[in-house]
């Protein structure tokens, strides 16, 4: 494990599923990847990084760019920050495959997606979990986001597979803060907030951190956000709360959230915010428009020269 992680939060606190930056021919930028890398970890406060996820655009990586951009990512910021590797297909044999990729590759730990679109009873998510864990020597994160998988992982599968001494922590994108306390209750699971609308609350309820898509634009102050809060000082986490408001609206809620980011990075002109591989596609001139305005609003410095390549 990556220097900087507790017990009480295994993969660092702040964390953002990192974009994969791709070239004019669609290639993948390596290069570029390891620049915005460096930018969060060393400017934007973060703890660690999701390489490979679905905001990388997983489903449209090979595994050898997997293997590739995970290295290049590891060797620019792995000796300060953990790096987590998405490994989740809804094919187990597969995800046995990327899992052993990624620990050969140096990851720190994996990222494990519910099976999504063949809808898995429980069972199937025991035995699919169950075998990614024993496939590494890595800690795993699952990943329940039922919106897109079809299915949840329900409460009392995750209390069953927080027996396995792999399986440690959960991204949280299902939203049931009650359910979920019940079961931090009841294990030594640690949570994180997967989706940036109910960052603050997941915080409230016991979360460790967050693993975020506007922290590519807001990392360092989320991170601010989460000391304030573990401080006491929760007054100050709500009013970064409430500031980032326009932030969280503009990325999450408008569009698909790598197009979102993408025309963020490129409106501040970072490594990432180029073309996104099909069947996404680019920004439209006019999100980029409101995107700049909202970003104003919740206080990101939008440099007045950049002028979006979508809308050129």
């Amino acid at each position: 494990m990556a220097p900087s992680t507790t017990t009480d939060a295994p993969f660092g606190r702040m964390l953002t599923a990192m974009v994969t930056p791709f070239l004019p021919d669609g290639g993948v930028d390596y290069d570029g990847a390891a620049r915005l890398a460096t930018h969060l970890v060393d400017e934007r406060r973060h703890d660690g990084l999701v390489v490979n996820g679905t905001t990388g655009e997983s489903p449209t990586t090979s595994d050898d760019e997997k293997s590739t951009l995970l290295r290049a990512v590891i060797e620019a910021v792995g000796d300060r920050a953990v790096i987590v590797a998405g490994a989740g297909t809804n094919h187990t044999e597969h995800t046995l495959k990327l899992a052993r990729q990624a620990e050969a590759a140096g990851a720190h730990g994996l990222l494990v997606v519910t099976p999504y679109y063949n809808k898995p009873p429980q069972e199937g998510l025991i035995r699919h979990f169950t075998a990614v864990a024993d496939a590494t020597g890595l800690p795993n994160m699952l990943y329940d986001i039922p919106g897109r998988a079809g299915v949840p992982i329900q409460n009392d599968t995750l209390t069953k597979l927080a027996e396995h001494p792999r399986i440690i922590a959960v991204k949280d994108a299902k939203g049931d803060l009650f359910g979920a306390s019940r079961v931090m209750a009841e294990t030594d699971l640690v949570w994180y907030s997967g989706d940036d609308v109910l960052n603050l609350p997941w915080l409230s309820v016991g979360a460790a951190g967050f693993v975020s898509v506007v922290g590519h634009v807001v990392g360092t102050e989320l991170h601010e956000m989460i000391d304030a809060y573990r401080a006491g000082e929760h007054g100050r986490a709500l009013e970064i709360h409430r500031r980032l408001l326009p932030v969280v609206t503009a990325i999450m809620t408008r569009t698909q959230g790598a197009i979102a980011v993408k025309a963020a990075l490129n409106l501040l002109g970072l490594p990432g915010g180029g073309p996104l591989r099909a069947p996404l596609v680019e920004a439209t001139a006019e999100f980029a428009a409101h995107l700049r305005e909202d970003l104003t609003i919740g206080g990101v410095k939008v440099p007045e020269a950049t002028i979006p390549e979508v809308a050129r």
